[in-house]
């Protein structure tokens, strides 16, 4: 009966010892888009590399679709601990500091090397502003650049006057305020309804966003103005992550500068494909025409101007960052 007891006392204790090491983290990523959105698909990545490298100790669950939380919840959802990650469109947040708004300023960076190196220079600003908020960010990944989508010719920005346009952060708010269209705020995940229904009948977004909401089925016009590239954050509640032992906090970063990389390449990659699936579909994809990139010129000139009015020095230094290492 002693043998039997000590080796019970034993079997206890090595279990106590063992739990440390089993113990199991775990954290809910909300997201906004799709679950075949390659911005999902690089969250997917993400998490699977942070459970490889840890082992399964850190467990990171992906909710896409806004199912979890609306695309505007889920940075507030993050800083008050309701969910440990997260993913936002940066420029959702423009309102609450100009910063975040920058890069959709249009015709301020437009190609892939022009949005990185705007980002080079706009990560400390959000890095300090996240860190004011107890959240610290893991990595951006862009969009592919901007176009009108239409159901009629669109050849100068008067042919935008009185449609309904879809704004989804404050800037496509300005913009349809500029031309005289109808705003109505609609998030991605609810955008194939929106188009359904005639909520909306024009806007401005990337292919990506076009092809997963099936746009060609409502509308039959892509202007490939390629207006901003966007971007897209992915961030950790930092008490979240203090609570992380040390290894697992450098696998988390690991895979967040993987994730950086992976994301950036793969949205040059599916550039071309989304315009290619949109034509396939019958949609008529072309360029602006000379007078509708003028006037879209003239909107980007205007909304530059509000950014710096309401950004101040500290939004001109970006600025001058940018266009010092873009020559």
């Amino acid at each position: 009966m002693k043998h039997m007891t000590r080796f019970g006392l034993s079997l206890a204790g090595a279990l106590l010892m063992a739990a440390p090491a089993l113990a199991q983290t775990k954290w809910n990523l909300p997201a906004a888009y799709p679950t075949d959105n390659f911005h999902t698909e690089n969250l997917n990545a993400f998490a699977k590399d942070v459970a490889d490298a840890t082992g399964g100790k850190l467990q990171v669950t992906v909710h896409a679709n806004a199912s979890l939380f609306k695309a505007p919840e889920i940075k507030r959802a993050v800083q008050t601990g309701q969910a440990q990650v997260g993913e936002v469109l940066m420029s959702l947040h423009e309102n609450e500091d100009p910063v975040y708004g920058l890069d959709v300023v249009p015709f301020l960076a437009t190609s892939f090397d022009q949005s990185k190196k705007l980002w080079d220079v706009q990560r400390p600003a959000i890095e300090k502003k996240f860190a004011s908020q107890g959240l610290m960010l893991l990595f951006a990944v862009p969009w592919p650049p901007q176009g009108i989508f239409a159901k009629k010719d669109i050849n100068t920005v008067e042919d935008l006057k009185g449609v309904k346009w879809r704004s989804y952060n404050p800037g496509t708010a300005r913009i349809a305020e500029l031309v005289g269209a109808q705003p109505v705020t609609v998030q991605a995940a609810d955008l194939p309804q929106a188009l359904a229904t005639g909520v909306v009948n024009t806007f401005m977004t990337s292919g990506a966003t076009g092809y997963d909401s099936k746009v060609w089925e409502s509308l039959t016009h892509f202007y490939d103005t390629q207006a901003w590239i966007p971007k897209n954050l992915t961030f950790v509640n930092k008490a979240a992550f203090d609570a992380l032992d040390k290894p697992t906090q450098e696998a988390v970063l690991k895979a967040a500068r993987t994730a950086e990389e992976r994301g950036w390449k793969t949205a040059q990659e599916k550039t071309k494909w989304y315009v290619d699936q949109m034509t396939a579909k019958g949609m008529k994809i072309q360029p602006p025409s000379a007078e509708l990139k003028a006037g879209l010129q003239k909107v980007g000139e205007q909304l530059t101007q509000d950014w710096l009015k309401k950004a101040g020095p500290d939004g001109q230094a970006i600025i001058d960052s940018y266009k010092k290492a873009a020559m």
